[in-house]
């Protein structure tokens, strides 16, 4: 065996900078990060060829002063910590003080600054880790960083860079995080001598439409809320918003970009019953709490964390995420903010059979007769109309159902029937004095599925039986959770399964949770449990593999949701298969009776899973469809 011996300290900076810097997109982030910590609120970034032939940062912070310039670029110097308890409250966004030293041993570096003590700016020049002498030079307040050819001493390690397309793509990643987590201070980037963005100073709502587009903007929202310590603030999207995707998913822990599993295991279980399996869910989330309470030090890009409480941490993100999308009904929200964004998903995802034309002209799909109506082909899209004393007995039993607080004059029955009849237009001189639900008053049935329904200035579609889906499925959810506890069943014979050291832990660290959950569990060894009592509602699942996943949710996350969304998906099919199915004709009574029952239920937006139920076509919208004023 060879002889111990100290590594050169090149070496030790270029293994460093294997661990820091993968890509110029890294190189971006160290640099960007410290001029954050010195108070810059303007960052300017250039880049050539995707930041492998040159990446430049420059700043208008507080600089450095000449006497450190040295220090600058070497390993573990820092300002920012000097003790173990100053590691434990880090607030920086850099601590570590290798970010420099790794970049300055892999590329072509200069680093000027001028710090307001200093009457002039100081240059230092690095180049395969050897540093020149510092020089006076011509700079204002602030620093420039400029990096050049990056890995041209490491050839391997510049072989796995990717083309200059994808490499700027990677920095441009990174730049927009940075930029979205501080809008405090203004940002711009070029490419090739191409200025791409330019950022102002802004609050978070234009910053957030800036960088992932105002039709993310116009369809999120606004999460603000507080537990003990924790703020928990940001936008996620409608459940309905099809344009998510994974990296429009944001993370902020004390303004610091991060990929936590307890963060995402949350959102994922808010969003669970509200979005649609092709949807990807899109948020910008922003979670401030004490520096004593979570750990940066745990990866070298700091790209995670650990959570001293991550319980609480999971509670609190699922509790706003779930009161966030509670108001997803008409009476608060948009159903779906780009109608014409859907039809263009739903269209880029259908077979090539399938004629876009269909749609573009105006024309409806193919689609199959169902088997139980032959006669479907032959049906009148529109409900056929009242008679006059058919429709006063509708309007009459549709007022006892749903009594307005108001009185209801004469005059305004007449034009509640016109509305719901469509006869005719309602007087220009009383329409100001009539007022309109959320979701207007319905108007006929279009081939048996959909509801027409007339609003202020709108006309309202909406999928009857995705509606009353939702509806049903709310109602179903309410009852069993006013009960106050789940009820569960004790199981004439026990059932036994073997566990792992770690799942017999969990069971005994929280089995008074367990019990809550309606799951009773005892110990029979030392690598066996006995399920006792389960849900009632699931006492035909399967029991072992049931309770193996929630005590793995519990070791991973300290929460499981499994025995809910199994209860839930039950309580789902029940009101699928108990609600008013497609082809079934409906009084206007009952529409109207089903749309008053959206505006007052919780995620009626969108159905059990995920679809839109209901779409405003607004005046303007059915003015540009026939081109009028143009």
């Amino acid at each position: 065996m060879s002889e111990i011996h100290l590594l050169p300290d090149h070496l030790i900076n270029q293994i460093a900078a294997g661990e820091v810097v993968e890509r110029p997109a890294n190189a971006l982030k160290e640099i960007i990060e410290n001029s954050l910590d010195a108070g810059a609120t303007r960052i300017d970034v250039e880049l050539e060829n995707g930041g492998i032939k040159r990446l430049c940062v420059k700043d208008n912070g507080a600089g450095i002063q000449s006497s450190d310039i040295p220090l600058a670029l070497q390993r573990h110097a820092t300002s920012k910590i000097s003790s173990l308890a100053d590691l434990e409250k880090v607030m920086s966004m850099g601590f570590r003080g290798e970010g420099l030293a790794s970049i300055a041993s892999v590329s072509r570096l200069t680093l000027t600054s001028r710090n307001a003590k200093d009457a002039q700016g100081t240059q230092i020049y690095a180049e395969d880790g050897q540093l020149s002498e510092p020089k006076i030079a011509v700079h204002q307040i602030g620093t420039t960083i400029e990096i050049f050819e990056l890995f041209f001493n490491t050839p391997a390690r510049r072989a796995f860079l990717k083309s200059e397309a994808t490499e700027y793509a990677h920095c441009r990643t990174i730049w927009e995080r940075l930029a979205l987590a501080h809008c405090h201070v203004a940002f711009s980037l070029s490419h090739n001598g191409k200025n791409i963005m330019t950022l102002p100073v802004q609050d978070l709502a234009s910053r957030s439409a800036a960088i992932l587009g105002t039709a993310f903007q116009t369809a999120s929202l606004t999460i603000n809320e507080q537990l003990n310590q924790m703020h928990l603030s940001g936008f996620i999207a409608k459940p309905t918003f099809t344009q998510g995707k994974n990296s429009q998913q944001y993370i902020f822990i004390n303004q610091r970009f991060v990929k936590d599993k307890i963060i995402l295991h949350a959102v994922k279980q808010a969003y669970n019953d509200v979005l649609h399996q092709s949807i990807t869910p899109a948020f910008v989330l922003f979670l401030t709490l004490p520096p004593t309470e979570v750990d940066a030090n745990v990866h070298p890009t700091k790209a995670e964390v650990r959570f001293h409480q991550g319980q609480a941490v999971h509670q609190l993100v699922l509790h706003s995420l779930n009161k966030a999308l509670a108001t997803t009904n008409a009476a608060q929200t948009e159903s779906i903010s780009q109608p014409d964004m859907v039809l263009h998903e739903v269209m880029a995802k259908q077979p090539a059979s399938v004629n876009p034309q269909a749609y573009t002209a105006g024309k409806s799909a193919p689609r199959p007769k169902p088997l139980t109506d032959p006669a479907y082909a032959v049906h009148t899209p529109l409900q056929q109309a009242f008679k006059l004393q058919e429709a006063q007995t509708a309007l009459q039993t549709y007022a006892q159902l749903y009594q307005d607080t108001q009185s209801t004059s004469g005059e305004d029955e007449l034009l509640h029937l016109e509305v719901m009849q469509g006869l005719r237009s309602m007087p220009m001189d009383q329409q100001s004095d009539f007022s309109f639900p959320p979701l207007g008053y319905a108007i006929a049935q279009l081939l048996d599925i959909y509801i027409l329904a007339q609003a202020e200035e709108a006309l309202i579609l909406v999928d009857m039986h995705a509606a009353a889906e939702r509806v049903n499925y709310e109602k179903m959810k309410s009852q069993r959770d006013q009960s106050g506890q789940v009820k569960s069943q004790t199981l004439l014979i026990p059932e036994h399964i073997q566990v792992s050291y770690e799942e017999m832990a969990t069971a005994t660290e929280y089995q008074t949770l367990l019990n809550q959950y309606g799951l009773t569990l005892a110990i029979v060894n030392e690598s066996t449990l006995a399920i006792e009592a389960v849900p009632a509602m699931l006492a035909k699942s399967n029991l072992a593999h049931l309770t193996q996943q929630v005590l793995a949710e519990l070791m991973t996350f300290g929460h499981s949701a499994i025995l809910q969304e199994q209860e839930n998906r039950l309580l789902s099919t029940l009101a699928c298969h108990g609600s008013v199915r497609a082809g079934r004709r409906l009084t206007l009574p009952e529409m109207n009776a089903l749309l008053r029952d959206m505006e007052h239920t919780e995620r009626s937006n969108q159905c059990n899973h995920g679809r839109p139920t209901w779409i405003k076509l607004r005046l303007q919208d059915l003015d540009a469809l026939f081109l009028r004023g143009q």
